[in-house]
């Protein structure tokens, strides 16, 4: 089942005419991965680079927060790296990335998430832990460990350059928080409870 769904995803151009280019839907990890991490959308560098969190939120999440490898971050024993949606969105008229078609999320991530066997969730993004946790503030989620599914979750504000005056906002997440996040994947990654 989880084979043919990611043939089916990875095969989707249903939102070619909308974007007005040819859609690169991206599936990183396998149906036993410990850690499933759902962002927003993939970024115009991983259309490009068909690899998941290939930009510079790549490198602050794996480098500076996560502080763990390449090798670990993409090893799919480790991680299902997905999103709300598979594919890049492209740009708006102003210039930002568009919002990505809830087509996607209610397509195929739904099932995915009904079929995978994680142990954690890191959810990365406002957008994204809407989705998961529709009736709760954003920051307290940041600064606690949470249930979904009744699995550990972890919610993450994006590790994106754009997001700096969060960041600066709240600056407890760097103090200490992180720590605590970075704990949990290491551990979750090497098999310590």
């Amino acid at each position: 089942m989880f084979n043919e769904l990611k043939r089916e995803i990875e095969k989707c151009n249903y939102c070619e005419e909308k974007f007005g280019f040819e859609p690169h839907p991206i599936f990183w990890g396998q149906e036993n991965s410990k850690i499933v991490q759902i962002s927003l959308a993939p970024s115009s560098a991983v259309h490009n680079s068909g690899k998941p969190f290939t930009d510079m939120s790549g490198k602050t999440l794996k480098k500076e927060w996560y502080q763990i490898s390449d090798e670990e971050f993409y090893n799919t024993n480790n991680f299902f790296i997905g999103a709300i949606a598979h594919c890049y969105p492209g740009k708006d008229k102003k210039g930002n990335d568009r919002q990505p078609p809830k087509y996607c999320f209610n397509k195929w991530v739904k099932e995915e998430l009904k079929i995978l066997k994680n142990e954690i969730y890191s959810i990365i993004g406002a957008k994204a832990a809407k989705l998961f946790f529709p009736n709760e503030n954003y920051e307290e989620l940041i600064f606690k460990n949470n249930k979904w599914n009744n699995k550990l979750t972890i919610v993450l504000p994006h590790p994106s350059p754009l997001n700096k005056k969060w960041l600066k906002d709240h600056p407890q997440f760097l103090e200490k928080r992180v720590y605590e996040i970075r704990n949990i994947i290491n551990n979750t990654i090497n098999g310590r409870k």
